[in-house]
């Protein structure tokens, strides 16, 4: 171990600072079994009968690891003093720092100071728990128990954490750590120094943003490479694009979706809830990744059965219908009394008989074909919900001995869920743990989970050094680039833009002429011509252009823009990227034109961003129908498409001078894909 949080992950002895805190942390030490050196620090008392000194710089020379349990003001000469003495790490509990303003970022900036690069964890924070150890860094209960390997839960909520150690899912925590106001040790340094042990077996992340995104990305690809599941939960999302939005693009899609992108390409795995968070971790560390998305799912419920067809309706999860054959020897293993389908309720008639249980779940299971070795499925899910405590629960038991034996003679991964969560007691769980199966409180989850998994099965390559693109300055204190001067940019990008020239209004008639009809006039200067009017569309002839440019114009005095138009258009995209700090620079895909706002159709990639990356994005479009050729129209130029995003990328990646670029519409025709207007935000000078 060579992380500079070493010390804090294991340590062997403790100091506790304080008063009723620090001695509500010596009791959760002694009762997590802490077998270390403990000493104690307060001026008027013995705490719970500890070694107890005055003052922390009495305290022996290179203490491991301390609770700092008192006032912001005090906290800061507490600090000093052990960093002076060689502590390894300080938790400071304490709050009123920068959480509460300018006053209070001062004091925290203090507070670093005075660690003098001792790592510091808070301040605001809740603490540390070690399970390897029995430390409890920590001035409260938790509900972990002591275990030699297991997952890190870090988290920057304090309150989230101690719920979490709550958890009756079965799974062993081997560490959990709360960052409060990452003033020293942020989450990135929390997940590196995790991943970088050897008894983490997988990391749940609660992050309501990042301190250092280079560091989290090395993380990830650090626990990619152990093969470690990393899932994660985004608390909050940011209202600040929303705020100073100049191009649709940034009152669409909010600073969250970068953290979306963020965590996908690195594949860590982002879930909606705690329970998912949770299940997904147990789930991924049981099942690994998957070779694809193809489940069969086993009940003895019609109605269970429909419930996972409905509730994985959204999900990219497949239930593919069994072959000929393969229905015949499932419908022979249920007498014929059944329909063959995927989701496959059994029905009861064989409750409790573990060989016709097991013959029926085998046949399901087996490959396409006897010695064939085509295997239908990826991973099986059965439904089972167990008797309340204190019930007899032995007719349940053949059930799930019966899907564990299928799954072991067939190779394929199992998972085990209740349609409640509470129909899932914890000697099912174990139960299921010692017969290689994952279980799960719900189907949600455990539907989450299987997506995951099978993500985490075709995640893409990890990325190389120049990934991602940092988020470059804000659009305050920048200029606005109007669609005439945006568009040779972008052309000199080599991407398709339409001839068109900026004249006089009573020139217009002329450059239409010139270009050749049909043509569109657009006023010079809007950002939004067609919400005001200021752009039409088609014109053929020059008495048309001659009215549509005085139109725009004050008496006819002024510019106006004359283009070809764009015909046999397919479908119409928007293409924007801003940034998103801290995370990169973001592209979005989605729906264009006047639809843009109309429909929550988007799908975002941070820079760089590769072809089969922005391919894939677009395949998620609800658009995509249009783009593929929608009941027997001609399918569009997606080659182009993906070209012209891609150049796209590339333009705004070297010329840092661009924070913000928007196409609406992209024009996308069988032959092209043609920036029909745009907008640049371009830093200033």
């Amino acid at each position: 171990m060579t992380s500079r949080l070493g010390r804090l992950l294991r340590p062997r002895s403790l100091a506790f600072v304080g008063g009723a805190a620090a001695e509500l942390a010596i009791d959760a030490c002694r009762s997590f079994g802490f077998s270390g050196d403990m000493w104690a620090v307060n001026p008027g008392r013995e705490l719970r009968g500890l070694p107890t000194f005055a003052s922390a710089a009495e305290l022996p020379a290179g203490v491991d690891a301390a609770f700092v349990g008192v006032d912001r003001h005090a906290s800061i000469d507490v600090v000093r003093q052990l960093a002076a003495a060689g502590a390894g790490a300080t938790v400071c509990h304490a709050s009123g720092f920068a959480e509460t303003g300018e006053a209070g970022a001062t004091l925290q900036d203090e507070l670093v100071a005075a660690a003098a690069g001792m790592p510091l964890l808070g301040p605001n924070c809740y603490g540390a728990l070690s399970a390897p150890t029995g430390a409890a860094l920590w001035p409260d209960v938790h509900g972990l128990t002591r275990c030699d390997r297991g997952v890190a839960l870090l988290s920057q909520s304090g309150n989230i954490a101690v719920s979490l150690t709550m958890q009756r899912r079965g799974l062993d925590i081997a560490w959990v750590m709360t960052l409060g106001n990452q003033a020293d040790v942020g989450i990135s340094e929390a997940f590196e120094a995790v991943v970088g042990d050897d008894a983490a077996t997988g990391v749940g992340l609660c992050i309501e943003g990042l301190d250092d995104v280079d560091r989290f990305v090395a993380a990830a690809e650090a626990a990619r490479r152990r093969g470690l599941p990393v899932t994660a939960l985004k608390l909050g999302t940011s209202e600040s694009s929303e705020a100073i939005a100049v191009t649709h693009t940034a009152s669409l899609v909010g600073d969250d979706a970068a953290y979306g992108a963020l965590f996908a390409r690195l594949g860590v795995h982002r879930v909606d809830t705690l329970p998912e968070l949770l299940d997904t971790l147990a789930v991924l560390g049981a099942v690994g990744p998957l070779r694809g998305n193809r489940l069969v799912s086993l009940s003895c419920s019609g109605g269970e059965a429909a419930l996972i067809a409905d509730r994985s309706r959204d999900r990219d999860l497949s239930f593919p219908s069994f072959s000929g054959d393969h229905a015949a020897r499932v419908e022979a293993a249920l007498d014929g009394r059944v329909a063959i389908t995927n989701p496959l309720d059994y029905h009861t008639f064989i409750w409790g008989d573990q060989d016709r249980l097991t013959g029926c779940f085998s046949a399901a299971l087996a490959a396409d074909a006897p010695g064939s070795g085509r295997v239908p499925f990826d991973a099986a899910l059965l439904v089972l919900d167990f008797p309340a405590d204190g019930l007899d629960r032995s007719r349940w038991w053949p059930t799930l001995q019966a899907f564990s034996a299928a799954c072991a003679a067939t190779g394929t991964p199992g998972v085990v869920a209740a349609s409640l969560a509470e129909n899932m007691p914890a000697d099912a769980r174990s139960r299921s743990a010692e017969l290689g199966l994952a279980a799960c409180g719900d189907l949600d989850t455990a539907l989450a989970s299987l997506e995951a998994a099978a993500a985490w099965g075709r995640q893409l390559p990890v990325p190389d050094a120049s990934w991602p693109v940092p988020a470059r300055g804000s659009v305050l204190g920048s200029r606005v680039v109007s669609e005439h001067e945006a568009k040779p940019r972008l052309a000199a990008a080599r991407m398709a833009v339409p001839d068109g020239v900026v004249v006089s209004a009573d020139g217009a008639p002329e450059a239409a002429a010139g270009i050749g009809f049909p043509v569109v006039v657009k006023a010079v200067g809007s950002t939004h011509k067609t919400d005001a009017g200021e752009v039409v569309v088609g014109l053929t002839d020059a008495g048309a252009v001659a009215a549509a440019a005085r139109s725009m114009t004050a008496d006819g005095d002024g510019a106006v823009m004359v283009e070809s138009c764009v015909t046999g258009a397919v479908a119409e995209l928007l293409v924007g990227v801003r940034p998103a700090p801290p995370v990169g620079m973001l592209l979005t895909l989605g729906a264009g034109g006047t639809l843009a706002e109309l429909f929550d159709d988007t799908a975002s990639l941070l820079l760089p961003a590769g072809t089969g990356e922005v391919l894939e994005a677009l395949r998620s479009l609800r658009v995509w129908p249009l783009l593929a050729g929608y009941r027997g129209g001609p399918p569009a130029a997606v080659d182009a498409v993906v070209e012209a995003v891609t150049a796209l990328g590339v333009l705004v990646r070297d010329d840092p001078s661009i924070i913000e670029v928007e196409i609406n519409p992209l024009v996308v025709t069988p032959h092209a894909a043609v920036a029909v207007d745009a907008l640049m935000v371009l830093a200033d000078g």
